[in-house]
């Protein structure tokens, strides 16, 4: 069981889903990974009620977010936090690498500081500054995170403006049977997150979600019962594991993954 108190700079520290209908992702992702929730009210800087928020939790440590779309048109997604030391020095550099503020940094009191920007090619993603609240306390096993990828048109305007901005390396490794490399973002020689192009031209920018599972197949089949659809079926990855990619009944993808067979982890 990995449990974590900290991350570093860059590191993927927080998952969040938004969602048009908060109480059906409660219910969906608690019957697929065996989540409990806690309730919480969000406020803004200024007292402002912005909301009810639940966090998911495994036993009791918190492994995501769940709370609702801030506009109506706005799309049920997950989304990524990375950890910054200084959100508001993120922000500024943010701008300056040709990112796009989403949202200006604010506090949410005695548990960190926020804020949103997109990056070049247009991929949301979040920023915080724990004071209090690292994030995920659990992940890397069933039922919690265990990877995220950055899908984007364009690699080489991506990876420097997180290089800018949080200091992360990129690093470009071979992948067994893909003939296309792949990139790794690094923190402190470390990977935590990997660049990757979007499976088709149409699809835009985003940091999606993976969740580590125990079987792929059986979670897909599960999940499927629940409403689910099943975008890529189950595949395998050599020396990565089996993974799918599902969509919620509320409209968010997300990754399942399965770790290889003991002894074939590349």
């Amino acid at each position: 069981m990995a449990k974590f108190d900290r991350y570093d700079q860059g590191t993927p520290s927080w998952i969040e889903h938004t969602s048009a209908d908060p109480q059906a992702s409660k219910e969906f992702y608690g019957q697929v990974f065996g989540w409990d929730f806690e309730e919480s009210t969000m406020t803004g800087d200024d007292g402002q009620d912005l909301g009810s928020y639940s966090i998911a939790k495994l036993g009791d440590d918190r492994v995501a977010g769940l709370g609702p779309v801030m506009d109506g048109a706005q799309p049920s997604s997950w989304g990524v936090y990375l950890a910054a030391d200084d959100v508001d020095d993120a922000v500024a550099k943010a701008q300056q690498a040709g990112g796009q503020v989403l949202a200006e940094p604010m506090d949410v009191p005695d548990q960190g500081r926020m804020a949103w920007v997109a990056d070049p090619t247009g991929a949301p993603v979040g920023l915080w500054q724990d004071k209090g609240f690292a994030g995920c306390q659990r992940a890397n096993e069933h039922a919690t995170l265990i990877w995220n990828e950055l899908e984007t048109p364009d690699l080489d305007r991506a990876a420097p403006f997180y290089g800018a901005v949080l200091g992360l390396t990129t690093e470009t490794i071979e992948m067994p049977g893909s003939p296309e490399p792949y990139v790794m973002l690094n923190a402190n020689g470390r990977s935590v997150a990997g660049l990757t192009p979007p499976p088709a031209p149409d699809v835009p920018a985003h940091w999606n979600v993976s969740f580590n599972v125990d079987d792929v197949d059986a979670a897909v089949a599960h999940a499927s019962e629940l409403g689910a659809t099943t975008i890529t079926p189950a595949f395998d990855v050599e020396g990565v594991g089996r993974l799918a990619v599902l969509q919620d009944p509320q409209g968010a993808s997300f990754v399942l993954m399965q770790n290889p067979p003991d002894g074939a982890q590349g």
